[in-house]
C-alpha cells in the first residue's frame, strides 16, 4: 500500500485502488512539485518520561515546506538544558535529578532545530517477600480488637479487625484511612495476612540471632532467634532498595530502642515475624512490618514506618503514638 508519486505533477493525477474479494476502494492521488529543502525537524517522543538512569531513543523528522518527509543531512543531537546526556545516535541517558527539562532534547540538520521536553522520574519502588494483599492499606490490623489510649495518636492508613467488632479510641486518634470492623475486607486482608505470616515462616533460616539486635547492623537476609528478639539501643539495616529483611522471633518482639535504614533499604521490604506478641517500648522509632500471631502493643510516642499486623490478639497504641504506611 505504499505509493510512489511519478516524475510528472497534477492534481487527481493517479487514482490508488485496493480490493478485497468483490469490494474495492479508491482514491485519488494530488502530485504536487517538490518543495526546495528542509524547513522544519520535529523530535519525537515529545514528551519523554525517562527513570533516572534510564536511557530513551529519540529519532528526528525532517520536513518540507509541504509538510512532506526528506532527509535530514549532518544531523546532529544534544541537550541544552539539563535532565541528562544524548549520544551522536539520538540515545539520551537520564540524570539522577528527578523534574521536568523544557525542550532539552535539540536535533539540528543545517540551520533547522527540533525539540523535546523529557521528564526525569523517579526510580518506582521495589517490594520484595511475601504479598501482604488486602493487608496492604493497613497501619493497624488486629484479630480481636484494636484500641488507641488517648490524642494525639495518629493512625495514618486504614484500621481493621476480623473475627472481633471492637475499634475503640477514634476519635479521640486519628484515622486519616478507612474502618473495617469485622466487614468482608478485613477478613480477606486476616487471610492474606495469614499467608504472608506462613510464608515469612517457611523461608530458610540464613543466620541465627541469639543476643539483643541493639548496636548491630544487619545486611539483607533472614534472621532467626531461637526464642525472643530484643531491640535495645539501634540497630541499622543495611542494604539496597531491592534488599529484603527478615527477623524472626518465635516467641517474642521486645523494643526499647530504633530501627534505622541506610544504603536505600526500604521499610517495606522489612518483616518482623513474631511467634506471640510485640512490644514497642516508649519513643521507639520502628521501620518495618510487625506480623504477629497473637498481639501487639505499641507504647507511648511511638514512630512507626510500617504496619502492626495481629492475627489473632489484639492491637493497642499509646498516647501520642503515630503509623504511616511505608511508601
Amino acid at each position: 500500500g505504499i505509493y510512489t508519486a511519478p516524475a510528472a505533477a497534477g492534481p487527481g493525477f493517479d487514482t490508488v485502488k485496493a480490493t478485497s474479494g468483490a469490494i474495492s476502494g479508491a482514491a485519488r492521488a494530488n502530485v504536487i512539485a517538490p518543495a526546495s529543502g528542509l524547513v522544519a525537524v520535529d523530535v519525537s517522543p515529545n514528551p519523554a518520561t525517562v527513570i533516572v538512569g534510564a536511557t530513551q531513543q529519540f529519532t528526528a523528522t525532517g520536513f518540507d515546506a509541504n509538510g512532506l518527509i526528506i532527509p535530514t543531512p549532518g544531523l546532529t543531537w544534544a541537550v541544552i538544558a539539563g535532565g541528562g546526556t544524548i549520544d551522536a545516535n539520538g540515545l539520551f541517558t537520564a540524570g539522577l535529578f528527578t523534574g521536568t527539562f523544557p525542550n532539552t532534547v535539540r536535533a539540528t540538520s543545517g540551520g533547522n532545530s527540533g525539540y523535546a521536553t523529557v521528564n526525569v522520574t523517579a526510580a518506582p519502588l521495589v517490594s520484595v517477600g511475601p504479598s501482604l494483599g488486602f493487608a496492604e492499606t493497613f497501619g493497624i490490623l488486629a484479630g480481636s480488637a484494636v484500641s488507641c489510649a488517648s490524642a494525639p495518636g495518629t493512625i495514618n492508613a486504614d484500621v481493621g479487625v476480623w473475627p472481633g467488632l471492637a475499634i475503640t479510641g477514634f476519635p479521640p486518634c486519628t484515622l486519616t484511612g478507612n474502618r473495617h470492623a469485622g466487614d468482608p475486607y478485613a477478613q480477606q486482608a486476616q487471610s492474606d495476612l495469614t499467608s504472608a505470616y506462613l510464608a515469612l515462616a517457611a523461608m530458610p533460616c540464613g543466620t541465627t540471632i541469639t543476643a539483643d539486635l541493639g548496636g548491630t547492623t544487619l545486611a539483607p537476609g533472614v534472621y532467626c532467634s531461637g526464642s525472643s528478639v530484643g531491640v535495645t539501643g539501634t540497630v541499622t539495616l543495611n542494604g539496597p532498595a531491592t534488599a529484603l529483611f527478615v527477623i524472626r522471633a518465635p516467641s517474642t518482639l521486645t523494643s526499647a530502642g530504633n530501627v534505622v535504614l541506610t544504603g536505600g533499604a526500604l521499610a517495606r521490604n522489612v518483616y518482623w515475624w513474631v511467634g506471640s506478641s510485640a512490644t514497642l517500648g516508649n519513643t521507639s522509632s520502628w521501620q518495618g512490618n510487625v506480623i504477629a500471631f497473637t498481639s501487639i502493643t505499641l507504647n507511648n510516642n511511638v514512630n512507626m514506618v510500617g504496619r502492626a499486623l495481629a492475627r489473632n490478639g489484639a492491637v493497642s497504641i499509646g498516647t501520642g503514638t503515630v503509623i504511616t504506611l511505608p511508601p
